[in-house]
């Protein structure tokens, strides 16, 4: 009876704690929370935060962690300001093309997320030399560009000799070296943010050009709110949020790879005895969950217009709260995209509740770290119970 009892409270928890947190504020803030102003804002802060949490529950499902989060979202906004001042001649490429470039621009965003991803789980498998022969394409290309007036794409193909040349010959020459996911992307941590303000130069890095032809670049709207009339619908970003935790969640039910995800993650030994690639299934985790992290960097970038290489520092402790409020465990093979979005939904309504009261910052946070505890603790029992 205990056992069942508790296998639903951890089922239902998140809903139940969203809704209590939700009426709390309701009944303390009246008008002023219950309004719809003060809803929208709510999903607007959700936005950034639940993509990269949608991302963060892949990694912590497989019994992995990412700590990298912030530091992926602030190269991301330097990656996309870079891009958008790229010229042709004496023409910005952006006035040439203001639909297409600006998209070119977010899949480099979106490809570099990618390429850490890629890069953590390489080292996290043990491919270390796999993992530094990324760090030296990106090095290259970066080296590339900034020496000279070397056209992007023949610094992309050398940066990919380079790191490929490297790859191979990791393949023959250094053996496996698995590395804890926490040292991993802790040492990110710290030196992908210093590499975020490498490339650009110690500043923040502004966009030249905000509008052709009397019109806003579309890739600076993703965070505006859409009027239809007197209408006001939730921004793009937080669509994207939606449309983004659908296709995850069906992945993660329906697909062989995400049911690899649950089986990594609730014991590694026995998947690869019943025949999963593990390795691959952590390196795909990683690639796919830091991709979208690397969508949230183009939605930060659309917040603040410009690339910010001290951005969202501290990000990653609220994304990592996300996935567990909604029910996912540190232990790995538990957890799902629905329960994140309800605790990306529970942060954000405590952060904006204690804004529309008054309330200083700090008991936002304390009241975010005692809910966290309690979910750990919660899931803590849970898992022993379950043993």
């Amino acid at each position: 009876m205990n056992q069942k009892v508790l296998k639903i409270a951890g089922q239902a928890g998140p809903l139940i704690a969203l809704i209590f947190v939700f009426g709390l504020f309701a009944i303390l803030g009246g008008g002023d929370f219950c309004q719809w102003g003060t809803m929208n804002d709510i999903l607007m802060l959700s936005a950034i935060v639940g993509i990269a949490a949608v991302g963060a529950t892949l990694i912590i499902i497989s019994g992995g962690i990412d700590l990298s989060v912030g530091c992926t979202l602030a190269a991301v906004t330097i990656i996309l300001a870079r891009l958008l001042n790229l010229k042709s001649g004496d023409t910005y490429l952006v006035e040439q093309y203001p639909v297409l470039w600006p998209l070119c621009a977010a899949i480099g965003g979106i490809v570099l997320g990618g390429a850490i991803g890629l890069l953590i789980g390489a080292a996290v498998v043990g491919h270390i030399g796999r993992a530094a022969a990324v760090i030296l394409g990106g090095l290259v290309i970066v080296w590339l560009r900034d020496g000279n007036s070397m056209p992007l794409v023949v610094c992309i193909l050398l940066g990919i000799v380079a790191g490929g040349i490297l790859w191979y010959l990791n393949r023959v020459t250094i053996k496996k070296t698995p590395l804890p996911p926490f040292i991993v992307t802790l040492g990110l941590w710290a030196s992908l943010r210093g590499a975020a303000k490498w490339m650009a130069g110690g500043s923040a890095v502004y966009t030249d050009i905000d509008e052709v032809d009397g019109t806003a670049i579309w890739l600076n709207n993703l965070m505006r709110d859409i009027k239809v009339g007197d209408l006001i619908l939730p921004m793009p970003g937080v669509w994207i949020w939606i449309v983004l935790a659908i296709v995850i969640g069906l992945m993660l039910t329906y697909t062989r790879f995400g049911r690899h995800i649950y089986a990594v993650g609730s014991n590694e030994n026995t998947a690869r005895l019943c025949g999963i690639n593990v390795e691959k299934t952590k390196i795909l985790t990683y690639v796919v969950a830091i991709g979208c992290a690397g969508i949230a960097g183009v939605l930060r970038f659309s917040w603040l217009g410009m690339g910010d290489p001290t951005t969202d520092m501290g990000t990653e402790l609220l994304v990592i709260a996300a996935v567990v409020i909604g029910g996912a465990s540190l232990n790995g093979g538990v957890g799902g995209i629905g329960g994140t979005i309800i605790g990306t939904l529970i942060i954000m309504i405590v952060y904006k509740g204690c804004t529309v009261l008054g309330l200083e910052n700090f008991v936002q946070e304390i009241v975010t770290g005692a809910i966290i505890v309690a979910a750990v603790a919660l899931d803590q029992v849970r898992h022993r119970k379950a043993e």
